[in-house]
């Protein structure tokens, strides 16, 4: 660790990965829109001095402005570009060495009552070592030059930004005649003469001239393919420009994928509460767990002096408190949430943007499911979706989704369309399982209900605090969280209808089906009336909930994209427990689903629609459009798989241990991957050892897995303590929880008009 100073990494390292996608060392690049590079230079006047090469990277600037611009302007003249909806001013002037004219254009800036640019980009060489034809007497003079300039360089510096870029190799092969004395062995010449009066000026000065060196290593990758051997190719240079939007813009627009030159985000007031509270109940355990040792040790077994027979103690060591297994489950999660807080918000460990290839995400695939099948056991019970197949279900899937998200394969989209499907078949299970357990056991107590519900919430509440995001963030909590309120609603309303009453006559069945078909039609209405979804959860205090950057449009685009999948699931779980009871289906162990020729025909047609979903997806070429077809279709392929794995009696008899064990804990593994596994909040990778990219990925993948099964224990623990079975106990917790979200709110309020 060298500092938490990312913009010396983005000015002067970095790597290649692929032929395109540029890497700076320990930091994460944004890449820019024209939107967002207005939004950040409004008001705002640029200056790039200097040769061909600055007019290169000129061009490229203002493209990330306005990316109609042509370059049509003087070869050797100044030109201008003016943006006048965001009052951005852009100027390239010419001159192409550093002598007499270039210091008194830089002066008057420095010492002349003149408007100062807010961005000033210099550089230039290669046209003193063509005009001299490589003399040491032009090296000599360009040292006497930049040393004329520099403190006025350094004088601007201190209320300007100010980029010093230093000399691109050549390819001297591709050289034209009237350049072959530009050589490499003279630009280094001249960069190192450059940057050592820089540095040597900078020394006793206020502020310092950023030397923008990584333009050079960029050129040694690329040079090769440039058209006369001098100019980068335009890639490069575009590369060159979003690295400058990078270096003066993160620290303006703050974006979550920029961590390059942004500076650490001060703590909140809720961060410091939080990290009070955390410390206090460690040292309340600490304190805790020596009381009870110094206890045990005193009621441990002696020897009587008199008799020499050893005494037994009076009193037995107590059972484990309450408070002292709340202190511990607390004292464990603060611990965590540091671990949490320095991952990603402290700038203490690099971060690296993805970058998809294909092996990067079908090996890690084919390694799991090796591991997959060779952990097989047979299963306690052969029912369809019994739980040991659910959970493996959630297991293989929360693993695939972690392979895609880390080696960034949402960039192509037949993986993108299959993943969509997994996200799909977890909503469909909540569908499935919470409409089962209603439905069988007919219990609508506020215990179940709460139990659920802080199961599903307790981790995301605190990461909203510790890490400082809304809950709409963790988008996929809400959702299921939303989903299982609309089943316990839909089967909770009069006439309740559940399995036990319906068995007494048929007519409770089809007021079952009313009460589906009525949850259908809400669907189908909200998810075609974007104003009218908007307007139920724009309300106080849903509001506060379902907002994302201002708006709860992100949340109807989630909403949306899954609509009718949670009802599929509900469906089927209706219908499958209808022909459980009607002893339609087969489920002992060994035995296909229905008979030999229904199951081969079912069969059959469930592969090959799977096979068709699957040509379907990708074949997929406009994300939007396949995004709009997806509600309605996810479901053929999720079904496809149920049937597969179910109507095969010795399938169904089976299930992979592996798999289960990460399904039991899968939703803490899909939370936890936004801090401790990914970086900047899934957008780029979490970097612990820096330079050894697979050996990273071990490590980070074990501490990640490690933490996801410890809070899952502490959320288990929790919940028997935060919501009882008795009445009376819980009514008292829920009105403590709802103390506990006022006072966040009250905090909340008081954080935002701080900021504001």
């Amino acid at each position: 660790f060298k500092g938490g100073d990312t913009c010396e990494y983005l000015l002067s390292s970095g790597r290649f990965l692929g032929e395109k996608v540029w890497q700076p060392h320990s930091c994460m690049m944004h890449k820019y829109k024209n939107s967002e590079a207005k939004n950040c230079l409004v008001d705002k006047h640029v200056v790039f001095i200097g040769d061909s090469r600055i007019r290169q990277l000129f061009y490229s600037f203002i493209k990330l402005i306005n990316p109609q611009v042509k370059e049509e302007g003087i070869k050797h003249g100044n030109i201008p570009f003016e943006d006048k909806s965001a009052s951005i001013k852009v100027d390239f002037l010419w001159y192409p060495e550093v002598n007499g004219s270039m210091r008194q254009r830089i002066k008057s800036w420095a010492e002349g009552s003149v408007t100062k640019p807010h961005i000033i980009v210099v550089g230039a060489a290669t046209w003193s070592i063509k005009i001299h034809n490589g003399s040491n007497e032009a090296l000599a003079q360009y040292k006497i030059n930049i040393t004329s300039i520099a403190p006025l360089l350094e004088k601007l510096a201190i209320n300007s930004d100010v980029y010093w870029v230093l000399q691109d190799p050549v390819y001297e092969d591709m050289l034209s005649e009237s350049r072959k004395m530009i050589t490499n062995e003279k630009i280094d010449a001249y960069n190192e003469a450059a940057v050592r009066i820089l540095n040597s000026s900078s020394r006793n000065s206020k502020a310092k001239v950023k030397v923008f060196s990584v333009s050079k290593l960029i050129a040694q990758e690329t040079i090769m393919k440039s058209a006369d051997g001098l100019h980068l190719p335009e890639s490069s240079r575009d590369t060159n420009a979003m690295i400058l939007m990078n270096v003066y813009c993160n620290k303006i627009m703050k974006p979550i994928d920029g961590s390059c030159c942004q500076p650490q985000p001060p703590l909140t007031l809720i961060q410091k509460i939080a990290f009070c509270f955390f410390t206090l109940s460690i040292f309340g355990y600490l304190i805790i767990s020596l009381i009870h040792r110094n206890n045990y040790r005193k009621n441990k077994s002696c020897t009587d002096l008199e008799s020499g027979e050893e005494k037994k103690p009076a009193i037995s060591t107590p059972n484990v408190s309450t408070l002292e297994m709340l202190l511990h489950c607390f004292c464990k999660l603060g611990l965590i949430m540091t671990y949490f807080y320095l991952c990603d918000r402290a700038n203490l460990f690099m971060k690296e943007n993805k970058f998809y290839t294909h092996s990067s995400f079908f090996i890690p695939i084919v390694y799991i499911l090796v591991l997959g099948v060779f952990y097989t056991e047979n299963t306690k019970e052969t029912k369809v979706l019994n739980r040991e197949q659910t959970d493996e279900w959630k297991g293989w899937m929360q693993l695939v989704i972690l392979i895609y998200h880390i080696s960034g394969a949402s960039t192509f989209l037949p993986v993108y369309m299959h993943i969509r499907v997994l996200v799909a078949a977890y909503l469909f299970q909540t569908g499935y399982g919470h409409f089962s357990y209603f439905w069988i056991k007919g219990d609508f107590g506020v215990y179940r209900v709460c139990q659920v519900l802080f199961r599903l919430n307790f981790l995301v509440v605190v990461l909203c605090i510790v890490m400082d995001r809304p809950y709409q963030f963790y988008y996929f909590v809400p959702l299921v969280t939303v989903w299982f309120m609309i089943i316990y609603a839909t089967l909770a309303v009069w006439p309740q209808i559940v399995q036990k009453k319906a068995n007494g006559s048929c007519l409770w069945h089809f007021g079952l089906l009313l009460k589906l078909i009525c949850l259908l039609t809400c669907i189908y209405f909200l998810s075609y009336s974007q104003g009218a979804f908007e307007k139920i959860f724009s309300f106080w205090p849903l509001s506060k909930c379902f907002e994302l950057n201002g708006n709860v449009y992100e949340w109807w685009f989630r909403w949306k994209l899954d609509r009718y999948v949670v009802f599929h699931g509900m469906l089927f779980a209706f219908i499958y427990l209808a022909l459980q009871k009607h002893q339609m289906i087969s489920e002992g162990k060994g035995d296909p689903l229905f008979s030999n020729r229904v199951s081969n025909v079912l069969l059959f047609i469930s592969i090959v629609s799977f096979l068709t979903y699957s040509i379907w997806a990708s074949s997929c070429k406009n994300k939007t459009e396949c995004n709009e077809l997806h509600p309605s279709v996810s479901v053929v392929q999720i079904l496809a798989f149920i049937l597969i794995r179910n109507i095969p009696g010795y399938v169904r008899s089976v299930y992979s241990s592996f798999f289960a064990w990460f399904g039991k804990i899968s939703l803490e593994l899909f939370i936890c991957q936004y801090h401790i596994w990914l970086a900047a909040d899934t957008k780029g990778i979490l970097v612990l050892i820096p330079g050894y990219p697979m050996f990273n990925v071990l490590v980070s993948t074990f501490i990640f897995v490690c933490v996801a099964h410890e809070i899952s224990q502490i959320t288990n623990d929790l919940a028997q303590i935060v919501v009882p079975k008795d009445n009376s106990t819980l009514l008292k917790r829920l009105l403590c929880i709802a103390g506990f979200f006022s006072g966040l709110h009250f905090f909340s309020a008081m954080q935002d008009q701080s900021r504001h």
